[in-house]
């Protein structure tokens, strides 16, 4: 539905005027004019919700003409939240009025208005000038104040999530799908109200006294038999109770009923309406779901560029078209991002960020004859200047012949205590496969996220203090294991902390931080399908190493079936990528926990770093109530102790993460 403006609070409107009038009738001022409805002149009769929404256009249209000339960056944001305030006083207003009006006519006008200002906010929603206009005053956030530079950024999403990056045929589908979700849920709700159902109850004495002011009376007539010389049949009326059946006379019903039959009869027919709504809803989700699909968006985009009308969207064409979508849309170009990440930087980054939230150094060890596997392989030691050396990481960072091509973080030794002034210290490597473009050995940024991915789980085996080796760092339970990798992913899309490492390989420059916004624009343009990915092969996991494991036909069908019901992509016949998907055998039925550690982390960054995210005190808190802990203690009171109790909730008779801050984070409907 509305997604450009956002609404302000219908209770502060009407609060603010409360207030006002009180103001005026407790001062000398005279008598206040006659006004409409919520103090609109226009609303003095139900028509003029007609001329409400026509002077809500022109005046909006006005600073639509005056913010496509491109104005100052405060000018653009004022002249925006104007529009809204303007077409945000027509909708409240003919919403207050459809749910509360008693006359039929203001309440006709009322939805008529409703429709006409949706239908011109998602025109607005088309505009490119405006969205050029809101780029612009974000790019300019300088110019901005802290809340101004907040509303750019949030019109900005909105505009994107409403389609305006959309070639016209399809955004022109998208306002024809958001104005049909309007009018079924419109409809939806309507039916609720129109057709809550209602049972009729004979004799009357079979419902309590405590229901009978939610009842209406009514009669039957019935044969009855009276004494006499003869038998004669005569017709009675017998008393009984129309009750309806909306969910608030359901439940006293189902409460005080003693009755089962009718407790019986009162359940079924409130949970048999209103029945037009089961037509209502399989529209309502079916155009949702087309509105929703990036899976269109992208086979869409393929048809458009290949100049095939009629050809399928096949799933080796997921990265290529995506990627393309994601360069067009935000200006990108792969080879430019790459400029800025020479490995040699991205290490300094990792020493910049566990120096500054921990206090720690890394210093390079010579390797003693033998010890390396490769001469590409560097050894430091984490290092504090109070407690001494910490740990020991070695670093095996770039492709090779033979080399296993994998990214991981493996644990050598554990630490543990030897006594009381003596500590092992952990040892352990952190592997990856960067083919390194030349020249600088170049990183993509996928792979940058990664290096710090598996830079957080060798800080968890580092940081750790365990008495014993067997919970010393990532030795934790399954669920627990990936959250502080999850965490420091977050740190290689921070501009905050990518200005501290991230200079062009040749001259020296730090990445502009508008870079890094399309860099983070482009990467939440399809979270849904990779969210939609995860799920999937949680599923598989769970399918394949669940209950029915004994009793599994094989491996390949089975995923090729869970494909087609749970993914947006085809299955292609002959292959089984989980043979080689790796996490099925480390995981075993706990691939699923890799979506609840992105859930803590989401937690943990939001509530812990995101506010400094290189600051002494998160980086204290982190190590301090949650690294040093490895698996010594339940990860339930690690995160709670971390975070407060804001982070888990118990479900099903298990602990399963808040949602929450992922769901921000998304942008998804908690």
């Amino acid at each position: 539905m509305f997604t450009l403006f956002r609404r302000r609070s219908l209770a502060a409107y009407v609060y603010g005027h409360v207030l006002n009038s009180h103001k005026v009738h407790t001062s000398t001022a005279p008598l206040l004019q006659e006004t409409g409805l919520y103090g609109f002149n226009h609303l003095k009769t139900p028509k003029g919700f007609r001329r409400f929404v026509e002077d809500a256009i022109e005046r909006s249209n006005e600073l639509v003409t005056f913010i496509s000339g491109m104005p100052s960056a405060p000018e653009i944001i004022g002249a925006m939240d104007e529009i809204s305030d303007t077409v945000c006083s027509v909708i409240d207003s003919a919403e207050l009025c459809r749910a509360t009006h008693p006359d039929r006519e203001f309440v006709e006008e009322a939805s008529e208005a409703s429709l006409r200002i949706n239908e011109y906010i998602h025109h607005l929603n088309t505009n490119h000038c405006l969205y050029m206009a809101v780029v612009k005053a974000e790019q300019d956030s300088h110019l901005l104040n802290e809340e101004a530079q907040r509303v750019a950024h949030h019109l900005r999403l909105d505009l994107e999530k409403a389609g305006i990056h959309l070639p016209s045929e399809q955004l022109d589908r998208a306002n024809q799908l958001n104005m049909e979700i309007v009018q079924l849920c419109r409809e939806f709700n309507e039916n609720i109200i129109n057709d809550p159902g209602h049972m009729d109850i004979f004799p009357a004495s079979h419902i309590p006294k405590k229901l009978h002011h939610l009842a209406r009376p009514i009669y039957r007539t019935t044969s009855g038999a009276f004494g006499g010389s003869a038998w004669s049949m005569t017709n009675m009326k017998e008393k009984g109770f129309r009750l309806p059946t909306d969910p608030n006379t359901l439940s006293s019903i189902l409460q005080w009923v003693s009755d089962a039959e009718i407790r019986k009869t009162a359940y079924i027919q409130g949970n048999s309406a209103p029945l037009g709504n089961l037509g209502v809803l399989d529209k309502l989700i079916a155009a949702r779901h087309e509105f929703a699909q990036e899976f269109k968006t992208i086979w869409n985009f393929k048809r458009e560029r290949s100049g095939q009308l009629y050809g399928d969207l096949e799933p080796w064409d997921e990265t290529y078209f995506t990627a393309i979508m994601k360069s067009a849309a935000y200006d990108l170009d792969s080879s430019v991002v790459a400029s800025f990440f020479p490995l040699s930087q991205c290490l300094e980054g990792l020493k910049v960020l566990a120096e500054s939230l921990f206090g720690v150094t890394f210093h390079h060890i010579p390797l003693a004859p033998g010890e390396s596997w490769h001469p590409d392989v560097i050894k430091v030691a984490l290092h504090h200047p109070d407690e001494g050396d910490l740990g020991y990481l070695y670093l095996d960072l770039k492709s090779r012949k033979n080399k296993h091509p994998v990214c991981a973080h493996f644990a050598i030794k554990g630490g543990r205590r030897l006594s009381e002034t003596d500590y092992q210290l952990p040892i352990v490597a952190l592997v990856c496969n960067f083919l390194g473009s030349k020249p600088a050995s170049l990183l993509n940024h996928w792979e940058v996220e990664t290096l710090f991915h598996e830079f957080g789980h060798a800080l968890h085996s580092l940081l750790s203090r365990t008495d014993y080796q067997h919970f010393s760092g990532t030795r934790v339970v399954i669920d627990f294991a990936e959250t502080p990798s999850n965490l420091f992913q977050y740190y290689a899309w921070d501009f905050r902390i990518l200005k501290t490492f991230a200079r062009h390989y040749s001259t020296g420059d730090v990445i502009p931080e508008d870079l890094v916004k399309s860099m983070r624009g482009a990467k939440d343009m399809f979270s849904g399908t990779e969210l939609q990915r995860q799920i999937f092969y949680a599923l598989i996991d769970q399918k394949l190493f669940g209950e029915e494991a004994s009793s599994m036909r094989d491996t390949a069908s089975l995923v090729a079936e869970l494909k087609r019901q749970h993914t947006s992509w085809k299955h292609v016949d002959g292959t089984h990528w989980h043979t080689r998907f790796g996490h099925l055998a480390s995981y075993g039925a706990g691939y699923y926990s890799y979506l609840y550690a992105k859930c803590f982390a989401a937690t943990i960054w939001q509530k812990i770093c995101e506010e400094d995210p290189l600051s002494l005190a998160a980086g204290s808190a982190i190590r301090h109530k949650f690294l040093q802990h490895g698996g010594a203690k339940d990860p339930g009171d690690i995160l709670n102790d971390l975070v407060g109790k804001r982070i888990l909730n118990s479900r099903y008779g298990g602990i399963v993460p808040d949602i929450t801050s992922l769901s921000h984070e998304m942008e998804l409907k908690n």
